[in-house]
């Protein structure tokens, strides 16, 4: 990263969910990259965020933000399968509805943990649940499992251990509660904040049902599009990017960094190429003293 160019990530995570980094750690490196702005968004839990917000910066601008298990529209239901997640930006982190459906999010997480470990141990993996809540340093997830089997050589690489263990269809894989989207994005926008589709690239449909998913999802209330992403290339963001400015819709983006549990992926550049333009944060920082 070119440290006289200052950009920003608005998709991070921290050890309060499945990072490696802790909300402290962020802020640090956030300032030593020279980022204009960040938002910490934790799995299905506002701790991260709210202790990012705490610990403040003098250069780097931060607000609340958080991503959120959902399922997608019941008619696109058969074609996405990659995982359907919102964000949430701006938003008060202390909101009570919002923080009930989020213990719900957690509670349907760690009723799943010991399902994958006793999937994981009739497969021949010997591997314990205590051995994985000491490494997560916060909720327990799907990235300290892989890693756990990383640590103890079953698999060569996180990457590994999600495609053929552990991700939607693997061998050891367990689903988990989640509510429906427009629960979602009504929970986010009563607590103040802006709604916005998460890594669209990931979702595996065709382009024709994409703008139709998000004709609904705009009726639902979502506000945004994350446009710039990790594993975006440029003709998918300049896709994505279009498609929100023909239905009003805000652009955003970030890496997705998890620090260790997620390999090549740097914050503020992705896989090093990166560039999540400045002025895209203005519209989400309404909240500024």
């Amino acid at each position: 990263m070119d440290n006289n160019i200052s950009w920003i990530d608005l998709h991070i995570h921290t050890t309060a969910s499945d990072g490696t980094y802790s909300p402290a750690q962020i802020v640090t490196h956030a300032e030593e990259l020279n980022l204009h702005a960040i938002s910490v968004t934790d799995h299905d839990t506002v701790s991260g965020t709210i202790e990012v917000l705490k610990t403040g910066s003098k250069s780097v601008s931060i607000i609340s933000g958080i991503e959120i298990s959902s399922f997608p529209p019941l008619q696109y239901r058969d074609a996405i399968s990659g995982s359907f997640h919102i964000l949430g930006y701006d938003f008060d982190p202390f909101d009570s509805e919002l923080n009930k459906m989020l213990q719900k999010l957690r509670d349907g997480r760690e009723n799943r943990n010991p399902l994958i470990v006793k999937k994981l141990n009739d497969l021949g993996f010997d591997i314990t649940l205590e051995e994985i809540k000491k490494i997560s340093g916060g909720q327990v997830g799907r990235p300290h499992i892989a890693n756990v089997m990383l640590k103890k050589g079953y698999v060569k690489s996180i990457t590994e251990a999600f495609d053929v263990y552990i991700a939607q269809g693997a061998k050891a894989h367990v689903g988990k509660f989640r509510p429906e989207s427009k629960v979602v994005i009504d929970l986010i926008k009563n607590a103040g904040g802006i709604p916005v589709l998460a890594h669209p690239g990931l979702l595996n449909i065709s382009d024709n049902r994409f703008q139709n998913l998000i004709l609904e999802l705009k009726d639902y209330g979502l506000m945004g599009i994350e446009a710039y992403y990790s594993r975006h290339n440029k003709e998918k963001t300049d896709f994505y990017i279009n498609c929100a400015k023909k239905n009003k819709l805000l652009v955003t983006g970030g890496s997705d960094f998890h620090g260790d549990n997620k390999e090549n992926i740097k914050m503020g550049e992705g896989t090093g190429d990166l560039v999540v333009p400045v002025e895209l944060f203005h519209p989400l920082n309404r909240r500024k003293k």
